[in-house]
């Protein structure tokens, strides 16, 4: 799942996330050609980036 959200009052800034089922799912993910162009491209196209790791503790549909 991806989410993008706008910050209020700051017009170029997004706060995005995404939830993966597990880690090999987001390893996957991090292997596919089309993330590894992203991820080293994405210089080209952003000022900034930070990067946090949440741990899911429960939630609808998660089995958490």
């Amino acid at each position: 799942m991806y989410a993008s959200h706008l910050v209020e009052g700051q017009p170029l800034q997004r706060i995005f996330y995404e939830l993966y089922w597990d880690k090999a799912a987001f390893e996957a993910h991090q292997a596919a050609p089309h993330t590894r162009r992203y991820l080293d491209e994405r210089g080209k196209y952003l000022a900034s980036t930070e990067v946090d790791w949440l741990t899911l503790q429960t939630g609808k549909g998660t089995g958490g």
